[in-house]
C-alpha cells in the first residue's frame, strides 16, 4: 500500500479527483462566486491544468521528445486561452 501512495501517478490521480470536487463545489455549493463568469473562469482553468497532468502523466508525455512535449504544453495552452476568452467576451451567446 505504501508503495501505491509513492508513486507520481497516484499522487497526480489524487490531486485530479481534488481538483474534479473543487471545481464542482466552486459553482454549486460555495458562495464565493458572486459571478457566474467568473466561476466558469475557474472551473475552466482547473479543467485545462487537469488536462495537462493528465497529457503529461497518464498520456506520458512528460518521457517524450522535446518537441512532442513542446507541442502538447503549446496545444494546452493555447485551447485554454482561447476557451476562456471566447467565454468571457461572451463570444458564443450570453452567459445566463
Amino acid at each position: 500500500m505504501r508503495v501505491l501512495l509513492k508513486s507520481r501517478v497516484t499522487v497526480i490521480w489524487l490531486c485530479l479527483i481534488v481538483a474534479t470536487v473543487l471545481s464542482w463545489e466552486s459553482v454549486e455549493d460555495l458562495h464565493w462566486v458572486h459571478e457566474l463568469r467568473l466561476g466558469g473562469v475557474v472551473v475552466m482553468a482547473i479543467a485545462f491544468l487537469k488536462t495537462r497532468f493528465v497529457m503529461l502523466d497518464f498520456m506520458e508525455l512528460r518521457e517524450a521528445p522535446v518537441i512532442m512535449r513542446l507541442f502538447a504544453e503549446c496545444w494546452w495552452i493555447l485551447v485554454g486561452l482561447l476557451v476562456t476568452i471566447s467565454f468571457w467576451t461572451g463570444l458564443f451567446g450570453p452567459v445566463v
